[in-house]
């Protein structure tokens, strides 16, 4: 992703954690974290999305954490704000105030809870479109969302200048493949699911939303790389291996699951905001086995004790 000019989102964006210290955000931590991510080659920064508990994070926090995210990263690489709700007016407002941050685009996912039907959604994109100039990433999540982005409302969508990117977090291939070639040319669509990543790009995807790339950045940045170098042998190879770990995540990205890997991986704090609770011991298990390649005999044996 290019950090100067237009935004052309693709690569690898992480939806990066927040992380928490004695119930407030820990801007040490985080920068730490940026820094890491920086380094390890991803694109791009999405903060505060369901994966960074961007929902309960308090106004003032919100932009703690972008001030510090845009900060670190220095624009190495763009930050991308997390800026959905199920309220329009709400939505923009998140705009505004990830556009004073310094967010070079903002995330929006489909109005969730509200149901409010493809006129609906047309008409939230459109005022957000006339609010800001910021590049919008729409996240498609119909199972957290419970609506879906139909190809024809996305076919009235490609009139707005500022939707830049397709987040398709559903799973489901055949949605790419059935996207016809002019709509395909004017977004850029991105993957939201770990799972099938590769198989995305096979298709004709410019990237990831990555929650994966939280544990393991240089890996899930490999394997992108090779699927779009077209070294299809290495991208299996890559894919293979991150398998595991993805799978002990889980589907959503649960930020329980990945606070506990980033435990094991860099011994960061797991702090947790309710109503979420630290992961299950099988979850723990399966985490720490994945990554067992990744780190040693005793900070294995130190992970399963925690």
């Amino acid at each position: 992703m290019n950090s100067q000019g237009r935004l052309r989102p693709g690569g690898v964006i992480t939806a990066l954690v927040t992380p928490f210290r004695d119930g407030e955000v820990d801007g040490v931590a985080l920068e730490a974290l940026v820094e890491w991510q920086v380094l390890s080659g991803v694109d791009g920064l999405a903060v505060c999305t369901a994966a960074g508990e961007g929902p309960t994070l308090s106004p003032r926090e919100r932009r703690v954490v972008l001030d510090t995210c845009v900060r670190a990263a220095a624009d190495r690489i763009p930050v991308i704000a997390a800026a959905g709700t199920n309220c329009t007016e709400s939505t923009i407002s998140l705009i505004h105030d990830a556009e004073e941050c310094g967010a070079r685009a903002v995330l929006v996912t489909v109005p969730y809870y509200s149901k409010p039907g493809q006129k609906g959604i047309l008409h939230h994109f459109r005022q957000i479109a006339a609010a800001s100039t910021l590049p919008v990433l729409i996240e498609n999540a119909p199972t957290r969302a419970a609506s879906d982005l139909t190809v024809e409302t996305l076919g009235q969508l490609a009139e707005l200048d500022t939707i830049a990117a397709i987040i398709d977090s559903t799973g489901d291939i055949a949605r790419l493949a059935n996207i016809p070639p002019t709509l395909r040319q004017r977004f850029r669509f991105l993957s939201g699911h770990d799972a099938t990543a590769l198989p995305f790009h096979l298709a004709g995807g410019d990237g990831i939303v990555s929650a994966a790339a939280n544990i393991l950045p240089r890996l899930v940045t490999s394997l992108q790389q090779a699927a779009h170098g077209s070294y299809i042998s290495a991208a299996l190879a890559l894919s293979d291996r991150l398998h595991p770990l993805v799978s002990a995540l889980g589907r959503e990205g649960d930020p329980a699951r990945l606070k506990y890997a980033l435990q094991v991986l860099r011994g960061t704090v797991a702090d947790l905001r309710l109503p979420l609770v630290p992961a299950e011991a099988e979850s723990r298990f399966a985490i720490v086995k994945a990554l067992s390649p990744f780190v040693g005999g005793d900070a294995q044996r130190l992970a399963l004790s925690l």
